[in-house]
C-alpha cells in the first residue's frame, strides 16, 4: 500500500519546545491545559501513537474507569441527537459498526468492522499533522486517529480531535461506501496538488466531512464528523446560520477550528453533496 512507510517518520504539526514535559503541547486555551494529571495522562497516550511503526496493529490504551465514564456520558447525550438530528447514510452505518457505548473501543477492534466492508483503517498518530499529510492518507483509506479522550470538566465540546471525535465522528461513517470512497477521493486530490490547492481541499473537507449537513425531509440534517461527535454543535444546528453549498465558495472560506461553528453549508440532499464535491475534486484527482 503507498505511502505508509509515512507512518514510521510521521511527526505532529506542533512540537514542544525545547524543555516542554508535554509531547504535544496544548493550547492555553483548552479545557486541561492547567489540569498536571490529564496533561501527563494526555502524554502517555500520545507517546504509544509516537512509538508506533508500520504493519504493527494499533497501539492498546487501558484507558481507565474515569476516561469511560467520559465516553459514555457523551454517548447518552449524543445517540438521541443522533436518532433526529443525522442523516440517513450515517444512522444505517452506525449499527453495522456498533460502537458500544459503555466503554471506549480500541482503534484494531473498530478497524475489524470497517476495513472488511470499505477497505477503510484507523491508525494511531500523536496530535494534528498537516492538511496534507492527512489527506494523503486518506487516499490509502488510512484515518490517522488520536486515542486520548477530551477533558472531563467539558465533555461535550473539544478544541482538538480525540478518541470521541474519532471514533464516533468518522469511524462508523467509513461503514459506508460513499463516506470512505469520498475520503479516498480527498487523498488522491491531494498528491499532486500545490500547497495553495491543498488548502483550499482542506477548507473544503472541513465544510463537508467534518462540518456538512443536508437536507432531508426539509430538515438540515448532520453527516460531518465533527458535528456527529459534539453534542454542542448538534444542539446548535437547527438554528444556525444555514448557507447555500456550493464547492468553490467553501474551498475559499476559512474556518476557525478552535470554537463552535458560526454557519454550516447545507446541501440539498446528501447525493447532491456526493455528487458535487467528487466532481469539484475529480480537477485535482490522478
Amino acid at each position: 500500500m503507498a505511502d505508509t512507510a509515512l507512518l514510521d517518520t510521521l511527526e505532529p504539526e506542533v512540537r514542544a519546545p525545547s524543555g516542554s514535559p508535554d509531547l504535544v503541547p496544548l493550547d492555553p486555551d483548552h479545557p486541561g491545559f492547567r489540569d498536571p494529571v490529564y496533561r501527563a495522562r494526555r502524554n502517555q497516550i500520545a507517546r504509544l501513537a509516537h512509538d508506533y511503526r508500520t504493519g504493527d496493529p494499533a497501539p492498546t490504551v487501558e484507558y481507565t474507569d474515569d476516561e469511560h465514564a467520559v465516553w459514555r456520558t457523551v454517548y447518552e447525550r449524543l445517540d438521541p441527537r443522533h436518532r433526529s438530528g443525522a442523516c440517513r447514510e450515517y444512522r444505517d452505518c452506525v449499527d453495522l459498526v456498533g460502537l458500544p457505548r459503555d466503554r471506549i473501543p480500541q482503534l484494531e477492534e473498530v478497524n475489524e468492522r470497517i476495513r472488511p466492508v470499505t477497505g477503510f483503517r484507523m491508525l494511531p498518530v500523536a496530535g494534528l499533522v498537516t492538511a496534507r499529510a492527512f489527506l494523503e492518507f486518506l487516499g490509502d483509506r488510512i484515518f490517522l486517529a488520536t486515542q486520548y479522550i477530551r477533558h472531563a470538566s467539558r465533555p461535550h465540546y473539544t478544541p482538538e480531535p480525540d478518541v470521541i471525535h474519532e471514533l464516533v465522528g468518522h469511524a462508523a461513517s467509513f461503514a459506508h461506501p460513499d463516506f470512505s470512497d469520498l475520503s479516498a477521493h480527498f487523498g488522491r486530490a491531494t498528491r499532486s496538488a500545490s500547497d495553495e490547492t491543498v488548502e483550499r481541499l482542506a477548507r473544503l473537507y472541513w465544510f463537508t466531512l467534518e462540518f456538512g449537513a443536508a437536507l432531508e425531509s426539509g430538515a438540515p440534517k448532520a453527516y460531518g464528523a465533527g458535528l456527529l461527535s459534539s453534542v454542542g454543535e448538534m444542539d446548535r444546528l437547527p438554528e444556525a446560520e444555514l448557507r447555500r453549498f456550493d464547492c468553490e465558495t467553501m474551498a475559499s472560506t476559512p474556518f476557525d477550528p478552535t470554537d463552535f461553528q458560526p454557519f454550516y453549508f447545507v446541501a440539498p440532499s446528501f447525493g447532491t453533496m456526493v455528487r458535487e464535491v467528487r466532481t469539484f475534486l475529480g480537477r485535482y484527482s490522478d
